[in-house]
């Protein structure tokens, strides 16, 4: 299995230390997260103190951007890393596309699909000099002169993670993406009984395995040193499993558990504004059902009970003063839990 581990996005100038002391660690991966702060620029201060991690946004927006946009960006990170940028998409949902980016929801599976197939173009176009000539249905790009193509890099293209959630957004990654990055928002039962059936129907009918597809979350790790820290990581946790669970789109993970009800209350709370009183609805069960929690030397079995066989790769956060050779010794018990991922196939 695969370790993450995200970047202090909110001070540039810790992004560079905590990505190399990550790599140093061993981690597979440095993750920059886009609520309050660009995802972008931590990931280029990590590109240049880095030598081995892959560098990937968990998630970006994508429809506020336009495909070239990110094109541009991703070709500069996935340059100056020397091929280690991994571009992670997410569609968000239609309240913050319309009313937080001004942007229009229309059909986000089925544009999103056509958002990744059109970075794939531009890209061809970028390293093969392929004409630029993607004719969809929400994205037309025909128009590349020299002037405004960066050079060839003469390596893989930047593999592409697509966020999904519900049953159009998941078969879409499997289609169109070569990795899929899961919802915090889930539990052991919602990925086995839905996602992954999901995607394997459709990684066959693309021809595709998961070997060569990431599977990427799918829940929330509290861990710490001792009790205590464990503690404050899971309330954490549990603030973020009410706020997810307000929202409507996806009831479906509460439905599959019998709590239905929960995300009814919630969903009205929400309404009205009670954000600081939502977190204490949500039970220790119903809290274990999305969490590991585990100090540090029992994570690994957490983790492999949590999402062993179902996931290739999580996201640990270290609390402050945790040594070294701690944190080396468990991540590496983490890499040892199987997983079918090996590789990219770009």
């Amino acid at each position: 299995m695969r370790v993450s581990v995200g970047l202090p996005v909110a001070d540039w100038a810790a992004c560079g230390a905590a990505a190399r002391r990550a790599e140093d660690d061993g981690a597979d991966a440095v993750t920059s997260s886009e609520l309050k702060h660009d995802p972008f620029t931590p990931l280029a201060f990590a590109a240049l103190a880095t030598e081995r991690v892959a560098l990937v946004t968990s998630v970006a927006i994508a429809f506020p951007r336009s495909p070239m946009i990110v094109a541009n960006q991703a070709w500069d990170l996935h340059a100056h890393s020397k091929g280690r940028f991994v571009i992670g998409l997410g569609s968000q949902i239609k309240a913050h596309n319309e009313r937080r980016f001004s942007t229009p929801w229309i059909a986000p599976a089925a544009r999103l699909g056509e958002y990744v197939e059109a970075l794939r173009a531009i890209f061809r176009c970028w390293e093969h000099g392929e004409k630029l000539s993607y004719k969809g249905r929400y994205y037309n790009f025909s128009l590349m002169t020299p002037e405004f193509s960066p050079p060839a890099q003469h390596r893989p293209l930047p593999p592409v993670a697509m966020a999904a959630v519900g049953p159009l957004m998941l078969k879409t990654a499997a289609r169109v993406a070569d990795s899929v990055r899961l919802h915090s928002f889930a539990t052991r039962d919602y990925l086995q009984q839905v996602v992954r059936p999901l995607l394997a129907q459709e990684l066959e009918a693309a021809g595709k395995s998961f070997e060569n597809f990431e599977i990427t979350g799918g829940g929330f790790v509290a861990t710490g040193p001792d009790a205590a820290a464990v503690k404050a990581q899971a309330e954490q946790a549990r603030y973020r499993v009410a706020f997810y669970g307000s929202t409507p789109a996806y009831r479906g993970v509460f439905d599959l558990h019998g709590v239905s009800d929960l995300g009814v209350k919630l969903t009205e709370m929400s309404k009205q504004g009670q954000w600081n009183q939502m977190a204490a609805q949500v039970p220790d069960d119903v809290l274990d059902l999305f969490v590991a929690r585990a100090t540090y030397d029992e994570l690994p079995a957490a983790i492999e009970k949590r999402y062993g066989g179902i996931v290739d790769t999580v996201s640990i956060d270290f609390t402050p003063g945790t040594s070294a050779a701690t944190r080396r010794t468990t991540i590496e018990a983490i890499q040892r839990i199987p997983s079918a991922f090996r590789g990219f196939q770009i």
